[in-house]
């Protein structure tokens, strides 16, 4: 006689969401998704193609003819090995390949007659580019109806809005006027052609941060050297010597005895209760950030950037400092792994973007950026680390912040040792991602030491990050750890970006797979007014989305859930959704992102890969 209990009764496995039983596909296979991953994994595996959606191994095939021969399998099953399909995070190349010679010449774009290079590779023939343009994706373009114009002129995906008979782009005065009017249409923290000149060829002027880094190292000399008291005595007789000589000296007053700003005489930000959008790398960006404003986030920052990548006026890292007007708290953070680079880098964002605070990024666990020292690896700096600080906070006039983890390894918290000198250099707000380096995202978020920390950094303001997913989460949260100012949200909102209206209205938001994909559609024209309507500007947006919706698909619908809310660390089974829509929504597989990706932007180019940072997402 049968025991089982009812399917209502059935207790969770741990690590796995209980779903109501009705939407369980119990009949699940998994077929690997050959396009999901790459050539050398292909050669890897030894795939033949046996049947229309079939795939076996060599070694499988070898397998199943030996026990057709009724000999001896062997020990070692090879196969499952080859199979093992791991992250495939590294490396992953670009999605999209566009041949120079099919592009049209920028200065033919711009409306020049003619090109004033010799020997450029692009072509100059309008009607030859317009015979070998791909189709219009649609017949209305997102930037023409909200600019007036579009910036990319013929060479538009949704060009027969605004291309005339003669292939001329044109442009609609009435919502010009409209669009230039309403700044919060615009975006800021542009590199200018100037500065980005002057920063490759050296030129950019550096005297205030090479003054302050000048003062800084002589503190470090004194330091090293150990003067004892006789010897500083001597120093200080000096100085107020040097002094009194100075002050009879007559002459122009310039600013090179500029007294940086004191902590106290600084802008001040009230963080306290403010919801944070924690800095996500390749995912957090501009047109991300958007959509989380529109659910409600206060704060924003933008993604990691390399400090040495500002310096050398890179236009990829600059852009990923660009800050849309609706972001009204905004903040950049950066990376680096000395005071030197910080610093300047700190100077040039002062001097050249409109931005309320920086942060300093202690907490990326990349490999290559924790082995050149930076990122967590500061962490095992310390000099150097306070040095940069100290650097940076004296060339900003905005508040500087940090982000760290606990620690690098897992049994070892360093945070706790370093956050009082951060209070006592003047940190405006300190934020602790409650894991270490080592952990990466594989273990829950350490809350009571996030809380220890709190109390140690207080009355400085402490930020607590890891696990949020629900309105539950954060009041719970902020209940149990009372010391904490506030929270920031990561990988919540990349799941359910509605998860700040959830917090602010206090309610679980079973929202619909309509009302998600016309996020989707609202982040695509984002998308395409922030990387352009082109076919670059139309397959960037595809990346990213493809990016986001690598997270997005985690998202378990209210609705479907026995026990809601949702947890983070609870992976779904596999099951279907309330419609079709949904289902797909659901999918675990690339391909299907994929399908969602052609729905919003047509079909992707016959060059177009694009492989998930996870192979597991190579299965269907």
């Amino acid at each position: 006689m049968s025991t089982e209990e009812p399917s209502s009764a059935k207790k969770s496995i741990v690590g796995v969401a209980l779903l109501k039983p009705e939407y369980i596909i119990t009949d699940h296979k998994r077929v690997l998704t050959v396009e999901c991953i790459r050539d050398s994994d292909k050669k890897k595996l030894e795939i033949i193609e046996t049947t229309e959606n079939e795939h076996i191994s060599k070694d499988s095939k070898r397998k199943l003819e030996i026990v057709k021969e009724d000999e001896p399998a062997p020990k070692r099953r090879k196969s499952k090995k080859k199979e093992k399909l791991r992250g495939q995070n590294k490396n992953r190349g670009r999605t999209f390949f566009q041949d120079r010679e099919t592009l049209l010449c920028s200065h033919l774009l711009k409306g020049d007659n003619r090109c004033p290079l010799e020997k450029c590779i692009y072509l100059h023939d309008i009607k030859d580019y317009i015979s070998k343009k791909p189709p219009d994706i649609s017949s209305t373009c997102p930037v023409f109806s909200v600019r007036g114009f579009c910036p990319r002129g013929i060479t538009c995906r949704f060009g027969s809005d605004h291309i005339n008979e003669e292939g001329l782009s044109i442009v609609n005065k009435t919502i010009e006027e409209k669009w230039e009017a309403n700044n919060l249409l615009h975006t800021k923290n542009h590199l200018t052609k100037p500065v980005q000149i002057d920063l490759r060829k050296r030129k950019y002027d550096f005297s205030k941060s090479e003054k302050i880094l000048a003062n800084i190292g002589k503190v470090k000399t004194k330091n090293e050297l150990n003067l004892n008291k006789h010897e500083n005595e001597k120093c200080n007789e000096n100085e107020k010597c040097n002094v009194n000589d100075n002050a009879k000296s007559l002459g122009p007053v310039d600013d090179s005895d500029t007294v940086p700003l004191r902590n106290v005489e600084k802008k001040k930000i009230n963080w306290k209760d403010k919801l944070y959008l924690s800095p996500l790398t390749t995912v957090g960006n501009l047109p991300f950030r958007r959509i989380c404003k529109e659910y409600g986030v206060d704060v924003t920052c933008g993604e990691m950037a390399m400090a040495s990548s500002i310096l050398q006026g890179s236009n990829l890292e600059w852009a990923l400092i660009k800050r849309h007007c609706t972001e009204d708290l905004f903040g950049v953070q950066v990376c680096g792994n000395n005071p030197y680079v910080m610093t300047k880098c700190a100077q040039v964002l002062q001097d050249q973007t409109d931005i309320n605070f920086v942060d300093i990024n202690l907490g990326c666990p990349i490999d290559h950026v924790y082995q050149q020292g930076s990122g967590s690896g500061l962490l095992h700096r310390e000099n150097v680390l306070m040095t940069v600080i100290e650097g940076m906070n004296s060339v900003l006039d905005v508040p500087l912040t940090v982000k760290t983890r606990t620690g690098v390894y897992s049994d070892k918290n360093v945070a706790h040792s370093i956050i009082p000198k951060f209070c006592a250099a003047g940190i405006s707000l300190i934020t602790v991602h409650g894991r270490s380096r080592e952990q990466r995202y594989t273990k829950s978020a350490d809350w009571n030491y996030i809380e220890e920390c709190a109390k140690i950094a207080s009355p400085t303001p402490l930020f607590g990050n890891g696990d949020i997913l629900s309105h539950q989460d954060y009041i719970e949260t902020r209940e149990k750890y009372p010391s904490v100012s506030g929270i920031m949200i990561g990988r919540g909102a990349l799941i359910k970006p509605w998860i700040f209206t959830e917090i602010k209205e206090q309610r679980l938001w079973d929202i619909s797979s309509t009302e998600r994909f016309d996020m989707l559609k609202k982040y695509v024209n984002y998308g395409l007014d922030h990387w352009g309507t082109d076919t670059k500007g139309v397959e960037n947006t595809r990346r990213f989305l493809l990016e986001w919706l690598s997270f997005l698909h985690r998202y378990i619908p209210v609705g479907l859930l026995e026990n809601p809310p949702q947890k983070i660390n609870e992976r779904p089974p596999f099951y279907r959704g309330r419609d079709e829509l949904e289902t797909l929504m659901a999918s675990s597989n690339c391909a299907d992102w994929i399908k969602i990706s052609e729905m919003l932007l047509g079909p992707v180019p016959d060059c177009f890969q694009f492989l998930p940072k996870h192979k597991a997402n190579s299965w269907k």
